[in-house]
C-alpha cells in the first residue's frame, strides 16, 4: 500500500512541475508584447541613448531611434511582421544622429519577420536587426 501510495504521489509532483514549467517553455519562443526591446549596438558618441522599440499586443508600437521617437503599428504573427511608422516628433539631433535614425527606420520598415532565442529578439528583411529584452 505504501508503495502505491508514493508512486501516486511522485505521479502527482510531475503533472504539478509540468504544469508548472510547459508554459515556461511556451513562451520563450512567443513575441515578447509589452516588454523594452533595446537595439544590440553601442551607444553614439556623446549619448547614452540605444534605439528602443515596445509593440502591445494591440499592435500599438513605441519606437525610441538614436535621436527622434515615434508612434507606428506592427502586426505580429507566429514568425512575421511588419511594421508601419508614423510621423516622427521633431526633434534637434547632430545630422549623424538624423542620418542613423533614417537608415534604422528604413530597416525597421523593411522587416517581414522575426525570431526569438532567449532574450535575444531578431527582427529579418533587408538588414537583420537584433534587439535584446531589457530585464530591468
Amino acid at each position: 500500500m505504501a508503495g502505491l501510495r508514493g508512486r501516486f504521489v511522485c505521479g502527482l509532483l510531475l503533472v504539478l512541475a509540468s504544469g508548472l514549467i510547459g508554459p515556461a517553455i511556451g513562451s520563450e519562443g512567443a513575441f515578447p508584447f509589452g516588454r523594452e526591446l533595446m537595439l544590440e549596438a553601442a551607444p553614439m558618441r556623446g549619448s547614452k541613448r540605444i534605439p528602443i522599440i515596445e509593440v502591445a499586443e494591440n499592435g500599438a508600437t513605441s519606437i525610441q531611434l538614436w535621436c527622434a521617437t515615434l508612434s507606428a503599428q506592427a502586426n505580429v504573427s507566429a514568425d512575421s511582421i511588419t511594421i508601419v511608422a508614423g510621423a516622427a516628433q521633431p526633434a534637434q539631433c547632430a545630422p549623424e544622429r538624423i542620418s542613423r535614425d533614417e537608415n534604422l527606420l528604413a530597416a525597421l520598415m523593411q522587416v517581414t519577420n522575426w525570431r526569438r532565442n532567449g532574450d535575444l529578439i531578431e527582427f529579418l528583411g533587408a538588414k537583420t536587426l537584433r534587439f535584446r529584452l531589457m530585464t530591468n
